[in-house]
């Protein structure tokens, strides 16, 4: 069993990252449905949450059935963190997770994400001040450091868990190669085999099948993973690894009609929390792997991502399923 605070876990929990514009409510909880252990909320930018900016206060919204669920922030300041920690204790969250790690630029040039890596006895007076702040557990999500050069992340990954947060996430790669080239997982591994850890060290970055898992489970020894690009489109790979690893055996993909059925009710369920034309917009990102295999599928595909009518959207499903429903694509 893995425990961040007294949340107690499965062995080896899979975690579904936070990702912006895509781990909103209504993708969260498909991705609950399809066996994810703990999902987490859109970044949410602190400056924003105490500006009450719309944006950033509708991701707050969580519900029952998402639990156990984080909701993750960011910011360099530390009064408008501590006022961003007492705002999202209303929205009562299971977890209040810190960003350490978005390297996007508008982000970094501020010093925040993973700009703090560049000082890290600040990152570790913030995050001591927001742990003593709230009676949650707090969480860091981070990257392996600034750059090649600067890699501490043993050290890091021990002081932040010195001044009270209950466990990490650790995207292997540096703030200088954004998402490019392969995650080194070899540093997470040296965290965990770090005889003073004791909280629990989630790997991040590049699992994108079964396989991966398994090998960052019983290669790398870490005690869950954090899982971000693999599920865009895909709430079902939650439970594909579950599958691979209680059999050893790859569980067989969906269906047409299961894949129409959850992308129908992700659309439904953006259109009641964002409205029409935002719900319509925000999920079309999702599209190419729904329905990832299908041959000659792009004039379907640019019927979804083009149209600001639903009608329109929900049709093209259809058409989908009535051309292809019969056929099983892997």
């Amino acid at each position: 069993m893995v425990k961040i605070g007294d949340i107690e876990l499965p062995d080896f929990p899979l975690l579904l990252a936070p990702m912006e514009d895509v781990s909103d409510p209504p993708f969260r909880a498909l991705c609950k449905e399809q066996g994810a252990d703990v999902v987490y909320t859109e970044f949410i930018s602190s400056e924003g949450l105490i500006r009450d900016a719309a944006k950033s206060t509708m991701k707050l919204d969580i519900y029952e059935k998402e639990r156990p669920v984080g909701i993750q922030i960011f910011g360099a300041n530390l009064d408008s963190m501590l006022r961003s920690v007492e705002i999202v204790e209303k929205s009562n969250p299971d977890i209040i997770d810190i960003n350490f790690g978005c390297p996007v630029k508008k982000v970094v040039s501020k010093g925040a994400g993973a700009g703090i890596l560049k000082d890290i006895d600040l990152m570790v007076s913030l995050t001591e001040a927001m742990v003593k702040h709230t009676k949650l557990p707090v969480t860091v999500k981070t990257r392996l450091g600034w750059d090649d050069d600067s890699i501490r992340i043993v050290e890091v990954a021990e002081r932040l868990q010195d001044v009270g947060i209950k466990s990490i996430a650790i995207h292997g790669r540096t703030r200088a190669q954004m998402y490019k080239g392969d995650a080194d997982w070899r540093p997470i591994a040296d965290v965990k085999n770090n005889q003073r850890m004791h909280i629990p060290v989630f790997g991040n970055g590049d699992i994108s099948s079964p396989e991966k898992a398994q090998e960052m489970r019983d290669v790398y020894g870490l005690d869950g993973a954090m899982i971000g690009r693999a599920t865009i489109g895909y709430p079902w790979f939650f439970n594909e690894v579950k599958h691979f690893f209680k059999t050893g055996e790859h569980l067989a993909p969906p269906t047409i009609a299961e894949r129409v059925e959850v992308a129908r009710r992700h659309l439904q369920m953006s259109i009641d929390w964002k409205g029409d034309r935002l719900g319509v917009v925000e999920t079309r990102r999702h599209y190419t792997n729904y329905f990832k295999g299908i041959p000659h599928f792009k004039e379907y595909r640019m019927k979804m991502v083009t149209s600001d009518d639903a009608a329109d959207v929900f049709a093209a499903f259809d058409e989908v399923l009535d051309i292809f429903g019969d056929h099983q694509f892997v």
